[in-house]
């Protein structure tokens, strides 16, 4: 397992589904760890039972307008002098159908996923900085998702594909910039996930078959799978990767 100790390491939306996978693993693997998330109840909660395995501590902030960002920010620079990773997780979806798509869905969902992910990152660039090195940079890692690289038949979800292909895009310009200061940042694009987002389709079983069906792996990631490509990303052998969009769908893109 990567070895984390020493790190400081920031994870929103952590409390639950990818985010909360990541970082049990971060905590496991000996950083550091601060989770954020909207409901204060429930971040404290999982912070809590993650500190069972080491270090976790709940800053929970609702990231879709910039006070959340600001407080979030200033919360971790009065606890934190550096910020050795950060992952950009804390997102949301909408469906509806094109002609009732309406204004909030679209709002909403555009500025938790794309623009908290920009501005959080803006707001925390000292501390990353002071964490970098040439040998071992500072990690940004931003959760994309197969839906930004590769449309499906029939969603209704238009904010959120839009979100993740400029999350992917925001992911490169980022990179490009911020090698200079010996900052990685790189994009994990999942496809379907044993989480709480996806359980209106897994918990069908016709509609559990149907995905897993389009799978080449034959199934639905779990934890383990994520966990361990944001734990290889924090690691010494991936200090040269940035600007990576990396697919974590069992093959499914590459199959259609």
């Amino acid at each position: 397992m990567t070895n984390l100790q020493g790190k400081v390491a920031l994870v929103t939306g952590g409390s639950r589904g990818l985010g909360e996978f990541i970082a049990e693993a971060f905590v496991k693997a000996g950083a550091k760890v601060y989770i954020s998330s909207r409901k204060a109840a429930v971040c404290d909660a999982i912070a809590a039972e993650l500190s069972a395995h080491g270090q976790c501590i709940s800053l929970p902030f609702d990231l879709g307008d910039s006070s959340g960002i600001e407080a979030l920010t200033g919360a971790l620079k009065e606890r934190e002098t550096r910020l050795d990773i950060l992952v950009n997780n804390a997102g949301a979806t909408w469906g509806a159908p094109l002609e009732d798509f309406p204004e909030v869905g679209w709002d909403r969902v555009m500025d938790l996923n794309v623009k908290s992910v920009f501005f959080l990152t803006q707001k925390l660039l000292p501390l990353l900085r002071t964490a970098a090195t040439a040998v071992d940079p500072a990690r940004i890692i931003n959760i994309g998702s197969i839906a930004g690289t590769h449309i499906g038949r029939g969603g209704t979800n238009y904010s959120y594909v839009a979100s993740k292909a400029a999350v992917h895009h925001v992911t490169r310009m980022l990179a490009a910039q911020l090698g200079a200061d010996n900052i990685t940042v790189n994009a994990l694009a999942p496809g379907p996930f044993e989480t709480k987002m996806m359980e209106f389709a897994l918990n069908d079983p016709a509609t559990r078959e149907r995905i897993e069906q389009s799978i080449p792996l034959g199934r639905v990631g779990g934890a383990d799978d994520i966990a361990g490509v944001a734990l290889f990303l924090c690691d010494r052998a991936a200090a040269y990767i940035s600007g990576a969009i990396i697919p974590l769908d069992g093959g499914a893109a590459a199959a259609r």
